[in-house]
Formats: C-alpha cells, sequence, structure tokens
C-alpha cells in the first residue's frame, strides 16, 4: 500500500474533497489570503462510513485528512474523526460554497458545519454538529441520494421508500416532492445550470423539470440494462450531456444522452465487473468508474478509451469516487476501510499523430540520404 492510500479503520460509503473556501474564517480580512490547503499543493479530503448500529467494535464516523499533492500522500492519521454515535453516515454531500457538509443517517438527515481554527498562524480543519436542524429531513427513513446543486441554492434527497424530495438551501423551502418516484431511488444529479434533475432507481430513469417540479421524460432502458448511477456534465461545445451507467449480463456500460431532446446518444461498454461507483470531472473531460473487485478505471469523455487502470485499487468493492476541483486528482474509497487519492497524469495529446510524423520524417531522410549516396541528388 503506497503513501496515496490509507486506512483509518472505518468502511467507508462516502468521499468527498472539501471546497478550498472551507477553510476561510469568519475574521479572515484579505480575499486573497491562500490558506494550507491551497498554496502548498495540499488539500483536505472527508470521507464518510461505519459499522453501522449494533456492537459491532467499528466507530460511525466522518474522517478529515490531508492530501499532499507534491509528495502523492495522504496524511497517515486523520486529521479529525468526527464520531456520529449509533447513526452511520451513510451518503454525504458537501456544500459547494464551504458551508458544510449534510449526511444520511438510518432516518434522518444531520447538517454538519466546518470549524476552522489556527494555531501558530496555520489554519486546521475540523468539523461540528450544527445547531441548524433539517425538521422536514427528520424521520423521513434511510435516504440513500443526496446531492446539491452546483451553485449551492438546491437540494435534493432521494429515499429507500421511492421518494424525492428537492429543497431551496439554506431555508429548506420544498420545491419538489414525489412520493413514488421509484420504488427505490438509488442516485441524483443536478445538471450544471440547475434546471433539470435526474434520478435514477428501480425501472426507468427520470429528468424533473425544476421550476414546474414535474417530471419532463423518462430514460427508458433496453433489454436487460439496470441503471445505477447518474451524471450531468458538459462536452467541448459547453453542451449538457447526461451520462447513466447500466449493467448488464456482459458487464458495465455507460450510457450517454443528449439532454435536448433527452435520446440516447451512444451506449460503450467498459468493464466486464458491475459498476459499484461512478463521477465525472468538473471540466467534463474524464469519467471514473469502480466495481466490485475493487479496481479504478478513468476514461476520457470524448473517445470513452480509458485513460489510467488501477488494479486491484481497493481489497473490497469500490464504495464511492471523487475529483478534485481541479480534475487532477481521484479520490476512492472502499468498505475495506481504505482511502486512496489518484494523482492523473495528462496524456500527450496526438500522441498516435506525433508518432507517424516522426516516422514520416525518418522514411524522407532516408530517400534524400540514398539519392545523394546513389547521386541523383548533386
Amino acid at each position: 500500500m503506497g503513501d496515496n492510500c490509507k486506512k483509518y479503520g472505518v468502511p467507508f460509503y462516502g468521499v468527498s474533497f472539501v471546497p478550498q473556501n472551507a477553510l476561510k474564517s469568519s475574521d479572515d480580512t484579505d480575499p486573497k489570503e491562500q490558506h494550507q490547503g491551497s498554496g502548498n499543493g495540499s488539500q483536505y479530503v472527508i470521507f464518510s462510513g461505519g459499522g453501522g448500529e449494533g456492537r459491532s467494535g467499528i466507530p460511525n464516523a466522518l474522517v478529515v485528512s490531508r492530501f499532499d499533492s507534491a509528495s502523492n500522500s495522504l496524511s497517515d492519521e486523520p486529521v479529525e474523526k468526527h464520531g456520529t454515535g449509533d447513526d452511520l453516515p451513510y451518503r454525504m454531500a458537501v456544500h459547494p460554497g464551504g458551508e458544510g457538509v449534510i449526511c444520511s443517517l438510518s432516518k434522518s438527515c444531520r447538517w454538519y458545519e466546518w470549524n476552522v481554527t489556527e494555531n501558530e498562524g496555520i489554519k486546521c480543519l475540523s468539523l461540528k454538529q450544527s445547531e441548524k436542524v433539517l425538521e422536514r429531513l427528520e424521520d423521513v427513513g434511510q435516504q440513500l441520494a443526496v446531492t446539491f446543486s452546483h451553485d449551492g441554492s438546491l437540494l435534493a434527497v432521494g429515499g429507500e421508500d421511492g421518494t424525492l424530495r428537492v429543497f431551496k438551501w439554506p431555508n429548506m423551502e420544498l420545491v419538489l416532492d414525489a412520493p413514488k418516484a421509484h420504488t427505490s431511488v438509488k442516485n441524483l444529479d443536478f445538471s450544471p445550470d440547475g434546471k433539470f434533475l435526474v434520478s435514477v432507481g428501480s425501472g426507468l430513469g427520470r429528468v424533473w423539470d425544476i421550476s414546474s417540479s414535474l417530471a419532463k421524460t423518462s430514460l427508458p432502458k433496453e433489454n436487460d440494462e439496470i441503471f445505477g448511477y447518474c451524471r450531468f456534465s458538459q462536452d467541448s461545445k459547453n453542451d449538457q450531456i447526461l451520462y447513466v451507467t447500466a449493467i448488464r449480463d456482459r458487464g458495465g456500460s455507460i450510457v450517454k444522452w443528449n439532454t435536448t431532446n433527452w435520446k440516447r446518444i451512444s451506449s460503450k461498454y467498459v468493464v466486464r465487473d458491475s459498476i459499484s461507483a461512478f463521477n465525472v470531472s468538473n471540466d467534463g473531460k474524464l469519467l471514473a468508474i469502480g466495481t466490485n473487485e475493487g479496481d479504478v478505471l478513468i476514461l476520457n469523455s470524448s473517445s470513452m478509451k480509458v485513460h489510467t487502470t488501477i488494479k486491484k485499487a481497493h481489497l473490497g468493492l469500490v464504495t464511492s469516487l471523487a475529483f478534485s476541483s481541479d480534475s487532477r486528482a481521484l479520490a476512492s474509497v472502499s468498505l475495506d476501510a481504505s482511502a486512496r487519492v489518484t494523482l492523473i497524469k495528462e496524456t500527450t495529446k496526438n500522441a498516435g499523430v506525433n508518432i507517424w510524423v516522426i516516422l514520416l520524417i525518418l522514411l524522407l531522410a532516408a530517400a534524400l540520404y540514398y539519392a545523394k549516396t546513389e547521386g541523383y541528388l548533386i
């Protein structure tokens, strides 16, 4: 196990990079000030998980660690290990504005805030349970999906009972309430412009119009497909597109959808194992999948070809993936209690074309040399 992979004693279900502005304390006066999570190549990563209810001896906790890109290493010990008692933080969503973290527990959702302290000029990050109680998410049962819109103004949650809810944040005004969105909601994601929400679960995928609070269309399955994860993104022309992972008898595929007419663009078979985690980089150029065998694959979104493969990145199935804000690192976690951050190497553009150009130059040079030696050139 390398320095970029650590075990913190907690089976993990969720991971996210911490927004850099989370470290801005209330007494900061210089907006250009750089905190210790950015200027020196280090940043914070938060993990969620645990052993659940009972007396397994495995804690339930939110774990914060520091990743240093210069040395490609996670901190040996967590910066923060915030216990959640008997409640397993099964799903987690970090607010993009750096306000805090919402966690889905067994029956309710709980809000945590960042706590910034300073010691000898160095800012340190920890968590504290907020005094803000999410009353609308008390005693609603297990939520299997929790996500914020890109600008942080909307919160969507999807329940084990199939209920989908969307709220304005932070006042928690109910925007959409769909009690029978699915038999059970598996995954949710907002479009970059915040106009649509996609949900997948049992049966068809569904796209919701936020302004009308109604289902806009359904995403039909083909053959024996089972949808697993969904993510909106943008292509090279800044047009919105939608990715949905699908499992079939031969393995996992990624389906691409047009977000104007909601028709399939393509379906690409990518791995023979089941896809257990999925995410898209912020710049839209990369896709990441985790498998039930512990492998992590990074793909180019344009060509859908594999960019990087990390075989046995984890010993157990991969439960969650998260790209850094600059799309240069990928965090992954597993039920084997391991956390990993993988630096993403840039591929040389048009490498194949460059090889052919080099070969052509060599052939021309050889031809000129032959012509000169045979007297064809004076």
